[in-house]
């Protein structure tokens, strides 16, 4: 079991989402999608692609500030 490679098609997609049910993400997440008319639903898409740009590229830089960290502590 421990060799197995964590796959996240194995996972239901409840163990992704944070675990606070007042989290933004779970009720987005869970927000029935059916009522919302095509316009609506294209700028939802395009709401969310930019948060996950911004998410991206907030990651980027809080590797990178480690990376860096840990290069100045290695010397």
């Amino acid at each position: 079991m421990g060799d197995r490679p964590v796959n996240a098609a194995d996972m239901d997609s409840d163990d992704l989402l944070p675990r606070r049910a007042d989290d933004p993400l779970t009720a987005l997440v869970r927000q029935d999608l059916a009522p919302l008319s095509v316009e609506e639903l294209r700028a939802r898409i395009v709401a969310l692609e930019a948060e996950i740009a911004r998410a991206k590229a907030h990651l980027d830089h809080a590797v990178n500030h480690r990376a860096s960290a840990e290069a100045l502590f290695r010397r």
